[in-house]
């Protein structure tokens, strides 16, 4: 089993709690999928994927049903507890078995290079430690697994970018539950020593205004194979 159990006596406290935050979510998440095409984007998102999967940051479970059937597992980690209830139930219907387990980012509840690969799903702007959670993305990934984003972030000119960082240094984390604008996850996937496969930007909604937070980034990148005879 891959999961690590809080142990007898214990009892398992969520590391988020973003109550408010999650009901909100859930509702323009839903209503996103229609109307800003979010669909769409979750199937291009999961394309192709298979083996066993770990989602970090599975929010209501909207991926699941999108899925291949080439997919053996998903684990999908969920640190709220509204959001969690929402995910389980989103794993009811799906086709593929899922796994809702509660846990944070920068602290994944499952043994090392375990799974084909990692999907990030408008997450890595509101994980605490950026570093330290994508760490544990290398972690639980075998070599040459990959890592499905897509995430939003930096983008835009000066006004825009300084708008962001205004945003994310006074009411933005709050009211969003953790949620920064100005943080760049390209940059970070590759600083955390991911190699960067092929990636686009991509503008949410694709027409209309263009908000801070409109500024996301759809690919893959892969845990490099060690060199030498181990990783040939």
């Amino acid at each position: 089993m891959p999961l690590r159990s809080a142990g007898p006596g214990k009892v398992a406290r969520d590391p988020v709690h973003h109550p408010w935050f999650a009901r909100c979510y859930t509702r323009l998440s839903v209503a996103a999928e229609t109307g800003m095409g979010m669909a769409g984007v979750r199937e291009r998102l999961l394309a192709g994927l298979s083996g066993r999967v770990i989602e970090i940051g599975a929010g209501n479970g909207l991926n699941f049903a999108h899925y291949p059937g080439t997919v053996a597992e998903v684990v999908a980690i969920e640190p709220e507890r509204l959001l969690r209830r929402e995910a389980v139930s989103a794993a009811l219907r799906a086709e593929v078995p899922v796994d809702v387990v509660p846990g944070c980012a920068e602290a994944l509840p499952v043994k090392s290079e375990a799974f084909d690969a990692v999907v990030l799903s408008l997450v890595l702007c509101s994980v605490r430690d950026l570093p330290r959670a994508l760490a544990e993305v290398l972690r639980v990934l075998r070599p040459g697994g990959e890592v499905r984003f897509f995430e939003h972030g930096r983008g835009g000119g000066r006004a825009m970018a300084l708008t962001q960082r205004a945003l994310d240094r006074t009411v933005w984390p709050l009211l969003s539950g953790g949620c920064h604008l100005a943080r760049d996850p390209i940059s970070a996937l590759r600083a955390a020593g991911f190699s960067l496969g092929p990636y686009r930007q991509v503008l949410m909604p694709a027409s209309g205004p263009v908000l801070p937070t409109s500024f996301c980034s759809l690919g893959t990148a892969w845990r490099p194979v060690p060199d030498g005879p181990a990783g040939r």
